[in-house]
């Protein structure tokens, strides 16, 4: 059933969007303010952020114990803003019977903030750190580098992201200014806000008009044009070593642009064979692709492509070879080429979450294909870009991943697969999960070749809102594919065959280098290798080749999870599965940890960064999910809004390698490493009060209904990993019979380290009572 779509303005001149979806099971909301970074005085670069990160401090109707972000965590839902040049977005997705107190305290925060000097000042030093974080990111870096090819007389070529020298608080034109800011921006004729779900639009209709009717009237506010963009050529950073940036800038472009640029973009980015990028890699030269807008507002567009080339390239070629795709695309029909896209198009609707489609109504970008004036828009884009005759180009195919429907074959499945049945097939959402302990050390250079041979495949599966994931985790090996059941099946045969026998070309390939992470999330990158760490068989030197590959999967045994596929269509999956190599085995023994371990990981950058991981038995594990979510926001109050440590501060129930347990995260720009654990363990030690509304709150989240597919289908597989009951109810009546006692008891054992603790740091550890792990 198609979604029902309603568009309607408020009297306070509020724009609506409403979205009733059947098939949603959550509800989500996102609000745009029409006004952004650019929007703000330049004497005050950073205003617009500073802000969007005031909102979420409280208000004296909403304090931050009962805020916005504590009120969606506690449903188990998620919540974020972003301030772009031109807009600034705000949204969250809760199950769809909390929308209503979740939209509440989002209209409220925005309309009737408290910008109390106090906690301004406190909010500065978040800011900060967060600007030295983003002033030593190499991918900052670069992309403020190509920022700089645009006109210095535009704002895009400005610093915005604001720190403690811009962000003047004691001067009274500031104070003036964001007060000002606030009022002319937050209200109503400057706001669309987008609801989305599975509730009748009527209920959707009502909740919109009761919250957001809370902003003051208003009308939008015509901006002053922006300059030109450009007052010259491009002036495009120097050529870094193997890394290509081309870059394109646009004038006077008509309304729905943007939309027309994603369809170019999409075929850009397309390398199924017929194009440019397949050519590129058949050639051997490819190693990355992507395309991105830089930015987008009044006419102006700013986007580039990205390439990391092989060592035996020739960047001038490469650039004939785009430029030939480029005019071939302008010699296209624009209808044969909306068609396809309207097609991905309207699998990423099907697939899409509350929050992605309440995102894209919210900035007018729905998933749906290109009208007459989208097509005319793509039509006047297409005639700013270069191109020549050059190259033997053709359309791709329709994929092989959409051809169906699946046969009905009677054949069992493999003795190593499990059939889960959390997720019903009516849901026409399918995860299947492969794992494989291969024990061989040459397994490391095995994982590159496959790696760069799946890629073609998993740039496909994006194309049609499919999940292809091939991971790695100690000796093991694990390929998950989800989405519509069909090109679940489809995709893992294919997949199959390639990791079986990787193509020729991938063999002595050059892998893309990967950007660097800040020091938090190269910790949790580190996380499931140190909670899975290898076994390995000495390997000498030697040559890979095919050979090599049959031998390390006869030695590798494997076991598996498919949910979500009709009886009637396992036959389809098991015929699929007939290729997979390795003997049927079983999930092997979890790691335990025995005391304080410590793990130093190699990180760029100097900030000190923590992560603590605390295991727990199964028993003890409806007990800890109640006390991560009673933790949760304490720890969030006294790291980062008490004792601002950093921006990066979290704590959550995490299950990674079938091991599930407490997980806390801080990364600080003072702070060491030894003051990070001090402050983490004073606040375990200060305890924490049940709360029964949040003690039903979570219980009533373990339901199948209540849960986004793919968490369902996760939920399953790690406690298939875990050898544990994968009953959902079992967890839901588990928490509900916890006590006070209990949680006094297993905070007491976190504490002693009875169960271990696991700690990921980027330095060494900083006393005798952690044993460090190699």
């Amino acid at each position: 059933m198609p979604d029902t779509i309603r568009h309607l303005n408020l009297p306070n001149g509020l724009h609506l969007t409403l979205r009733h979806a059947p098939r949603l099971k959550r509800a989500a909301a996102a609000l745009r303010v029409h006004a952004g970074s650019h929007d703000a005085p330049g004497r005050w670069p950073g205003l617009a952020h500073f802000l969007e990160h005031l909102f979420f401090l409280g208000t004296e109707r909403f304090p931050l114990a009962d805020g916005l972000m504590r009120y969606v965590q506690g449903q188990g839902g998620q919540v974020n803003a972003s301030t772009r040049e031109r807009t600034t977005d705000f949204f969250f997705e809760v199950p769809a019977d909390a929308l209503a107190g979740g939209l509440e305290r989002l209209c409220q925060m925005l309309a009737e903030p408290d910008l109390g000097l106090t906690r301004q000042r406190q909010e500065r030093e978040v800011i900060h750190a967060e600007f030295i974080a983003w002033s030593r990111s190499q991918e900052a870096q670069h992309q403020f580098a190509l920022l700089q090819a645009v006109s210095p007389r535009h704002p895009l070529s400005g610093f915005h992201a604001g720190n403690r020298f811009s962000l003047a608080l004691e001067d009274g034109r500031f104070q003036h200014a964001l007060q000002h800011f606030h009022q002319r921006f937050y209200q109503g004729g400057q706001i669309t806000l987008s609801l989305a779900g599975p509730q009748p639009l009527k209920t959707l209709e009502q909740l919109g008009r009761q919250f957001g009717g809370w902003f003051a009237s208003g009308q939008r506010i015509e901006r002053q044009a922006p300059p030109a963009l450009l007052d010259g050529p491009l002036r495009l950073p120097q050529p870094d070593g193997l890394h290509l940036d081309w870059l394109f800038a646009h004038e006077g472009l008509p309304a729905q642009a943007e939309q027309a640029l994603d369809l170019l973009l999409a075929l850009l980015g397309d390398s199924r064979p017929g194009g440019w990028l397949a050519e590129l890699r058949q050639r051997g030269w490819m190693r990355a692709c992507k395309p991105q807008v830089l930015h987008a507002h009044a006419g102006q567009m700013l986007w580039h492509i990205q390439l990391q080339l092989s060592t035996n390239a020739s960047a001038t070629t490469t650039k004939r070879l785009l430029q030939g795709w480029l005019d071939f695309i302008r010699r296209q029909p624009p209808q044969q080429l909306n068609l396809a896209y309207t097609q991905r198009q309207q699998c990423h609707e099907q697939a899409a979450s509350a929050l992605e489609l309440a995102r894209r109504d919210s900035s007018d970008r729905p998933l749906q294909g290109l009208d007459e004036q989208g097509l005319e828009a793509f039509t006047r884009l297409l005639e700013q870009l270069p191109g020549q005759r050059h190259g033997q180009w053709r359309l791709p195919a329709a994929d092989a991943l959409l051809s169906g429907p699946l046969p009905i074959i009677d054949m069992p499945l493999p003795a190593g697969l499990v059939l889960d049945s959390n997720l019903p097939p009516t849901r026409q959402y399918a995860a299947l999960y492969l794992r494989w302990h291969v024990p061989s050390s040459l397994r490391q250079r095995f994982q590159a070749i496959i790696d760069r041979a799946l890629r073609p495949l998993q740039e496909r599966a994006e194309q049609i809102a499919l999940e292809l994931d091939f991971s790695a985790s100690g000796s093991d090996w694990q390929l998950r594919a989800a989405g519509q059941p069909l090109a679940v099946v489809n995709a893992v045969a294919e997949a199959l065959a390639i990791l079986r026998a990787p193509a020729a070309e991938h063999w002595n390939a050059a892998a893309p280098a990967q950007p660097a992470l800040i020091p938090i999330r190269a910790l949790l990158k580190a996380l499931p290798d140190a909670l899975h760490p290898a076994d390995e068989q000495p390997q000498p030197a030697c040559i890979l080749d095919q050979p090599l590959l049959d031998a390390l999967w006869r030695q590798a045994r494997w076991h598996g999870l498919a949910t979500g596929f009709a009886p009637e269509r396992q036959g389809a999956l098991a015929t699929a599965l007939q290729s997979i190599e390795g003997q049927a085995g079983s999930p092997r023994a979890t790691l335990s940890i025995q005391g304080r371990q410590w793990r130093q990981v190699a990180c760029q950058g100097s900030e000190p960064a923590i992560l603590l991981f605390c295991p727990l038995p199964a028993r003890l594990q409806p007990c800890a999910r109640l006390l991560a979510q009673l933790l949760q926001g304490l720890v969030y109050q006294r790291l980062r809004v008490e004792l601002q440590l950093g921006y990066a501060v979290f704590s959550a129930f995490r299950q990674l390698e079938g091991v599930g347990g407490l997980l806390f995260g801080v990364q600080s720009p003072h702070a060491s490493h030894a003051q990070i654990l001090g402050h983490l363990l004073r606040l375990l030690q200060d305890g924490v009060k049940l709360d029964e509304q949040a003690r039903l709150r979570l219980a009533s989240q373990f339901a199948e209904p209540a849960m986004a597919n793919a968490e369902v289908a996760e939920w399953a597989w790690q406690a298939r990993m875990a050898t544990q009951n994968s009953d959902l109810s079992d967890m839901s009546r588990s928490i509900l019979s916890t006590r006070q006692a209990d949680l006094d008891a297993l905070l007491q054992s976190l504490i002693n380290a009875e169960h271990g603790w696991l700690c990921l740091a980027n330095a060494a550890p900083p006393g005798s009572q952690w044993q460090e792990r190699v």
